[in-house]
């Protein structure tokens, strides 16, 4: 179960990335506004994700279990 932990957090915080660079990209280049602020709200929600993956990580395999 550790093993999924080490893949999906790193792949979730990529997917982060992306979206925060797909929503700068289309601001910068005078995109639509409500598709930026959709990729920024996207990018909300897999930053709550990635909290709550670390969180539930930290609680299962920390070191002081």
């Amino acid at each position: 179960m550790e093993t999924i932990w080490n893949y999906a957090i790193p792949v979730t915080m990529a997917a982060v990335a992306l979206v925060l660079l797909m929503g700068l990209w289309n601001m910068f280049r005078g995109g639509s506004s409500s598709r930026s602020q959709t990729l920024m709200r996207w990018r909300v929600g897999l930053q709550f994700l990635v909290i709550v993956l670390v969180m539930t990580g930290v609680y299962f395999f920390g070191q002081g279990r």
